[in-house]
């Protein structure tokens, strides 16, 4: 323990920003898990062996996805997998955000939300980023669902990458943000559990709008070099 200035009660050490929880024995849910996305994260979450179920508006179109993506994953609509589920991922399109959260309210009070929606246009030259009236995806996910623990994470994935079966591990990191470090921490963790990824904190909802909006680069990068990219952050 280290002593502060005036001679009081000796702090407690720093904690260790790479000390993360156990999330092992968390259910997964995915809102727009038949979605390139939303299929891409559930297929690699139950291959690292966490509970999974997709969700769908439509219950038989969940099930079906899950059916193709095997390891266990569960389909139901929207509703039920929010309520069976421990921490809930945002993967759906961002025309039909705010109605999605909307419709659920209930079903997510409680919950640990972890918003990837990037608000996005698209015209003759190419990606361009969208602001919405709250500041961002995850900024309006907070707003629309009050007794949620909103987080943003996951927004630079490939959806190629992430639904090929034949690659073992996903090479990049994950920004992560929001208002609670226990909640921040257990987002990182959970981005650990996928072999080559790693959950670094990132701030607080307020800065999610430049994270959604850098995949418009993101997008612009693998047209020019045919590639997938993703992020890595040096000397953390």
């Amino acid at each position: 323990m280290t002593t502060n200035e005036t001679g009081g009660e000796p702090k407690p050490p720093a904690k260790d920003p790479w000390d993360l929880p156990d999330v092992s024995g968390l259910t997964v849910g995915v809102l727009g898990g038949t979605g390139p996305q939303g299929r891409g994260l559930a297929y690699r979450f139950a291959r690292a062996g966490q509970k999974v179920i997709v969700g769908s508006r439509v219950a038989d179109r969940a099930r079906d996805a899950a059916g193709e993506l095997g390891h266990g994953i569960e389909g139901a609509d929207n509703a039920e997998c929010a309520r069976r589920s421990d921490v809930v991922i945002v993967a759906v399109p961002w025309d039909g955000h705010a109605k999605t959260l909307e419709s659920l309210r209930g079903e997510l009070a409680g919950k640990l939300v972890v918003d990837c929606v990037n608000p996005l246009g698209f015209d003759k030259k190419g990606a361009y980023a969208l602001k919405p009236e709250e500041g961002s995806a995850a900024e309006q996910a907070a707003a629309l669902l009050p007794e949620s623990r909103v987080t943003a994470a996951f927004h630079h994935l490939s959806a190629v990458l992430l639904q090929d079966t034949a690659i073992e591990e996903i090479d990049t990191d994950v920004l992560v943000l929001g208002e609670s470090r226990a909640d921040t921490d257990l987002v990182q963790a959970l981005a650990g559990r996928i072999p080559g990824m790693r959950g670094v904190f990132a701030g607080r909802l307020r800065n999610a709008h430049q994270v959604e909006s850098l995949v418009a680069n993101l997008i612009s990068v693998n047209r020019r070099y045919k590639a997938h990219a993703g992020l890595r952050v040096t000397d953390v």
